[in-house]
Formats: C-alpha cells, structure tokens, sequence
C-alpha cells in the first residue's frame, strides 16, 4: 500500500509541475521589436505604417506589411494567411511571433487588431443628441 501512495504522490507532482511548465510558457509580455529578438512568441505592439507597401502573395498565401513599434522602430511583418478584413481601421495591431533566421523580418504566426469604438467615442454621445 505504501508503494501505491508514493506513486500516487509522484504522479501528481510530475502533473502539477507540468502544469506550470506550460502555463509559465504562455504568458507573454509585450516586448518593442528589439526586445522579440531572440524570444520566441513574442508579442509587439505598434501601428500599420501605410507609406510602405501592404501586399497579400496568392502563391505563397502571405500577407506582408510593414508595422511600427511602441519605440518607433519599424519592421516588415510577413504573415501566413490572408489581411485581416478589419486590418485598415486597426488603431493598434500586436503580432504574436519571432524572428526566423537573421533576417529584420519579424514572421507573425497570429494578429490581434485594436480598432476604434463607437462606445469610447467622447463625440458619440453629442452626435446622438444632435439627432434627436
């Protein structure tokens, strides 16, 4: 019997510790394109850079754009799948990836869009007051 509760013990030792192995590797922080270098899903934040080109690649399915970070450095962004539909309102955009190789291209595996809301508009109210 003691043989069973020390196996039972450990089992929940290995478990709980994997556990927050994994739980310790996805909590990310937001990091400027300097700090990503290196890390490996790396969140950073920053801004579409519309001067430069935003092109989506039918024959490879990657959508590529070039993105400014929180420090204002800039980076081309690739990313594998199509542009986002809201990708042209997005007020703030944070790519979720690393650095493939020794490029200065930062490959996005996921994209999240900040757009603007009607509701944190400070004008919206005096607008609707103005229909009335």
């Amino acid at each position: 019997m003691k043989i069973k509760v020390l196996l039972g013990v450990a089992a929940i030792i290995v478990f709980t510790s994997l556990v927050f192995y994994n739980f310790g590797n996805s909590i990310s922080t937001y990091v400027d394109f300097e700090g990503a270098q290196g890390m490996k899903g790396a969140h950073v934040v920053g801004t579409w850079d519309d001067t430069q080109e935003a092109y989506f690649n039918r024959e490879t399915m990657q959508f590529s754009f070039w993105m400014t970070d929180e420090t204002g450095n800039k980076r081309k962004i690739l990313y594998p799948r199509p542009k986002p539909n809201n990708f042209e309102q997005a007020t703030q955009i944070v790519v979720i990836g690393e650095y493939r190789g020794n490029t200065e291209v930062f490959v996005a595996n996921d994209m999240l869009m900040k757009c603007p809301s009607k509701y944190n508009d400070p004008n919206a109210f005096e607008m609707q007051e103005a229909s009335s």
